[in-house]
């Protein structure tokens, strides 16, 4: 299907480390071009790719699950892998889902994870619905565009598709049970006001995962699809200092 203008991946070969950057649920690698082309200025091999069923229609979404999703995101994590000395997972909301599901299963390709507000659960009442909803309703009330600067708008759905939200939920409960696996450093940025995703999911990743080396970065600035709001540069350079940190190849 034709992609909505502006959903086109990134793709950028630069030097020995690499970063793979991963959206939303919904939404599409405009909300990550900002954040990748900062990555690729500064000498990084990026990939920043379109999750299949985003960037297309609410309905072509629906014909996906989260199989799907991870298997795009684990492609270029090998091909990166192969490019690359080292390889950084980064992601917002559901990506970071995805990564911390790349994380476990690839432990030994990922130095580490930049996570922006990452999405583990959700405590909305209306979850409950969501199997029997998926049978009835192709779509529901959207979340997307939650941004707090004035004429920053994500390129996403304006409706959710059902079926693969209740996709999603199995992705979910999939990362939070293998939670103890992921080991390598965290470097998390939350918002502080975030009407998407709820703390309890950032909480819930400091308690379970087995890494050493977690830091928690509070934006006070932004909602929750931070890579297009005030607080983006600091995930930008905060970003670019956590992999000069762990990969003196990227200095």
């Amino acid at each position: 299907m034709p992609l909505m203008s502006g959903a086109e991946p990134f793709r950028h070969d630069g030097g020995p480390v690499g970063a793979l950057l991963l959206h939303g649920f919904t939404g599409t690698p405009q909300s990550m071009r900002p954040w990748a082309e900062h990555l690729a200025t500064s000498g990084l091999t990026v990939r920043a790719p379109r999750l299949p069923g985003h960037g297309t229609t609410v309905h072509e979404a629906n014909l996906t699950t989260w199989h799907d999703w991870y298997a795009e995101a684990e492609r270029h994590l090998v091909e990166l892998s192969r490019q690359c000395e080292q390889v950084f997972v980064m992601g917002l909301s559901v990506g970071g889902c995805l990564a911390l599901r790349l994380a476990e299963e690839h432990d030994d390709d990922i130095s580490g994870l930049v996570l922006v507000n990452p999405s583990l659960l959700t405590k909305r009442l209306d979850r409950f619905l969501l199997p029997a909803l998926r049978l009835a309703v192709p779509t529901w009330a959207g979340v997307a565009s939650d941004i707090k600067k004035p004429g920053s708008v994500e390129l996403a759905y304006d409706r959710l598709p059902v079926k693969a939200a209740y996709s999603l939920s199995k992705l979910w409960l999939t990362t939070r049970t293998d939670l103890e696996r992921v080991t390598q450093p965290i470097l998390l940025f939350r918002s502080t006001e975030d009407h998407v995703v709820e703390p309890d999911s950032s909480a819930l990743l400091r308690e379970k995962v087995a890494s050493g080396d977690v830091r928690e970065v509070l934006l006070e600035n932004s909602y929750h699809v931070a890579t297009l709001d005030n607080d983006a540069p600091t995930i930008f350079e905060g970003s670019l200092d956590f992999v000069r940190r762990l990969a003196p190849a990227s200095a």
